[in-house]
């Protein structure tokens, strides 16, 4: 590999606030739900209310309703896409710092009305900021911005989840979420150092244009439903694999909760991150198509070492394997992945174009808990995962049958 090239994508300006804006993307998401669940429950909030305040992350999945407004209107200053995601930054600032001044136990509706405020305005800056991401970067810094924006999201994902736990421990709620609030200043610092798109397409001209256009253009397209098709498909096993995956490790084999959290999340965070850097690497090299191909292989293949694990019975060395290699794929795969959603959006759509996408990612995700929990009531773990490499390839298929649309998408060299 060309020790230049990989120099000429890490340092530049681009990637750097990709990665500070993937940060600021990751930060807000612990705050409205695992954080501030830990919260609620050391100050004895009733359970029935700790469920109920699991409905905030519903903005989260409804984005794509809003999406054409950033799309169709551009603020003041910093442009159409920096400027919405400005504003989205101090909207979490203010937000997250009302968060702390607000008791869960006295104020309890207050603390969910000011938490669904933060889950709104969060994924509104994601919407802003997945269009900023495809807008600015070229072609062949698409897989390293998408690994890159990973990286900053899941490192946002642990400071305000597990350090945020730790550091309440020792400095209080409040104070943890009013330090939370102030490292959003990272993600602004990034906005406001951030370039522009070098052709910056017209907005649409009308919001009516911004709602139908992104499907009219989407649809003019040759092969679009298979394409819509593919992205639902292309994740599905490692998805049906991820919805069991902790509780096959302690239940199946008979790990403890230790076990799993040092393995499973711990090293499993890890070698997704670098799975994810080293895909946008190699992705870069490769062109989308044969990255597409070679990392779902690998997804599919990897689902195959918790089979073996589940006939080993309790191996560490196994469960490390397979739980390091699973992760590292996927997040090759990610990559890859995300790099595709970028491809396929027309840049005077981009915030909602892509905001549907993503959506159409998750569904399979969403629908299939339920059916492997069914699943593995009635068969082996062995035979479960045996079935989620099955279901990966049907995605790999569809991938190989529209080779020619996917090459056309990417070249590496541009």
């Amino acid at each position: 590999m060309n020790r230049q090239f990989l120099v000429d994508l890490v340092v530049n300006r681009r990637i750097g606030v990709i990665l500070l804006l993937g940060f600021s993307s990751g930060l807000p998401l612990a705050l409205t739900s695992g954080t501030l669940q830990a919260w609620m429950a050391v100050e004895n909030v009733e359970l029935s209310t700790i469920g109920i305040f699991t409905l905030v992350g519903l903005p989260y999945t409804l984005k794509f309703l809003w999406a054409p407004i950033m799309d169709r209107y551009v603020p003041p200053l910093l442009g159409r896409r920096r400027g919405w995601i400005l504003i989205t930054q101090l909207g979490l600032m203010l937000g997250i710092a009302a968060m702390a001044r607000t008791s869960p136990t006295e104020a309890t509706w207050m603390m969910a009305s000011m938490a669904l405020f933060v889950a709104f305005i969060s994924a509104s800056q994601d919407v802003v900021f997945d269009a900023y991401r495809t807008d600015v970067l070229p072609a062949r810094e698409r897989g390293l911005g998408a690994a890159v924006s990973v990286g900053g999201y899941r490192v946002a994902m642990l400071i305000s989840g597990a350090v945020a736990l730790i550091l309440a421990d020792q400095i209080g709620w409040v104070d943890t979420y009013m330090l939370m609030a102030v490292l959003m200043a990272v993600g602004m610092v990034a906005t406001l150092i951030g370039p522009e798109p070098k052709a910056e397409p017209r907005a649409p001209r009308s919001l009516a244009e911004a709602i139908s256009g992104p499907l009219k253009e989407f649809f003019s397209r040759r092969g679009a439903i298979a394409l819509l098709v593919m992205i639902v498909l292309y994740k599905l096993g490692d998805a049906f694999a991820g919805t069991l995956t902790t509780a096959f490790l302690i239940r199946g084999p008979g790990f403890t909760p230790t076990d799993v959290g040092l393995v499973n999340k711990g090293m499993g965070l890890a070698a997704t991150l670098i799975g994810a850097f080293f895909g946008g690497v190699l992705l870069a090299q490769l062109g989308l198509y044969k990255s597409l191909l070679l990392f779902g292989g690998l997804q599919a293949i990897t689902n195959l070492g918790f089979m073996l694990v589940a006939i080993a019975g309790k191996s560490y060395p196994f469960m490390i394997a397979a739980v390091g290699l699973e992760n590292l794929a996927g997040g090759m795969g990610t990559a890859a992945f995300v790099a595709l959603l970028m491809a396929l959006c027309d840049h005077r759509y981009t915030a909602t174009q892509f905001a549907l996408l993503s959506a159409l990612a998750v569904l399979g995700r969403v629908y299939l808990g339920p059916a492997a929990g069914y699943l593995v009531e009635h068969i082996a773990w062995s035979t479960f995962f045996f079935i989620t490499f099955l279901a990966a390839l049907p995605g790999l298929w569809l991938l190989y049958r529209m080779r020619i649309t996917v090459e056309a998408m990417n070249n590496p060299m541009t």
